[in-house]
């Protein structure tokens, strides 16, 4: 089984009581444009090998970091939900922060959905990302990647997107009906915004998912639906940085690799999860 950061653990931080249970997810079912997100997961665990342990000032590894057996992503789409929602529930239950890697963004409602479970108190997504992901079904499929955020937002999660730079009417009119906090990318990258103050009443737990597609093609092709205008790699962690100020991070994903062959986009991949892993210390 391959492990993250492998070649940098001890023996007890990669224990299963460490802070950190890596879950890979290569699910990739409802992508509309460009393909690879199953091999994902993959890639980026074999590029975190080539990490260093030094991040931000600390080194994350030294509370632990577990990598738990790849989720089988064959199957109804609801019943593989249900399995990782119950990863992600017996993580925070236990005391750990999941950190699923992707695999399509559609993952993200069986991720949280286990989150919220094992807390029982109310939860906000952070969230980095070229597209709103609030259709109600696309392709006939409610369980879409492009339709994830809609049914978190019927269940009563509070969302806030940085990067958005793509969406339709039916999304624009959910996040009024919704109340989606939201500073799109073309007025992010413009003014150059690194932080943005979340509302006062958005939750106190904060899952965050981080769709790789929110940087620009340029610092990030390898994903299935690139969009042009979007943010820079240290823009988008600083806004995920700033949004956890002062909150607690239960749980976060890393979405929407599609390996092309170039290991830099791996690596990308990689270090934004450790950088994440960093932040919710």
């Amino acid at each position: 089984m391959s492990i993250f950061l492998d070649s940098e653990l001890t023996a007890t931080e990669r224990s299963d009581a460490a802070r950190f249970r890596v879950i890979p997810v290569p699910l990739e079912r409802t992508v509309s444009y460009g393909s690879g997100t199953a091999t994902g997961p993959e890639a980026i665990i074999e590029a975190s090998n080539e990490l260093e342990r030094l991040c931000q000032g600390h080194e994350p590894c030294a509370a632990g970091i577990f990598t738990e057996k790849s989720l089988d992503c064959t199957g109804a789409l609801p019943d593989i939900m249900e399995s990782l929602a119950q990863r992600t529930e017996a993580a925070v239950c236990a005391g750990s922060i999941p950190v699923t890697l992707g695999g399509e963004h559609s993952l993200t409602y069986g991720a949280v959905t286990g989150v919220a479970r094992a807390l029982g108190k109310p939860l906000g997504i952070v969230q980095i990302d070229a597209h709103a992901d609030l259709r109600v079904a696309y392709q006939g499929e409610k369980h879409s990647h492009a339709s994830v955020m809609h049914l978190l937002a019927e269940d009563g999660v509070r969302l806030a997107q940085f990067g958005v730079r793509a969406l339709c009417q039916q999304e624009v009119d959910s996040r009024v009906k919704h109340g989606v906090f939201h500073h799109d990318a073309e007025d992010l990258v413009t003014h150059g915004f690194h932080k943005v103050d979340l509302p006062e009443d958005f939750p106190e737990h904060v899952y965050v998912s981080f769709d790789v597609d929110g940087l620009d093609p340029s610092l990030m092709p390898a994903t299935g639906t690139p969009v042009p205008g979007g943010l820079g790699y240290y823009q988008a962690l600083h806004l995920v940085e700033h949004a956890l100020g002062g909150r607690r991070c239960v749980g976060f994903d890393v979405v929407e690799l599609a390996p092309d062959g170039n290991t830099a986009w791996d690596f990308t991949a990689a270090q934004i999860v450790y950088r994440l892993m960093a932040a919710c210390l």
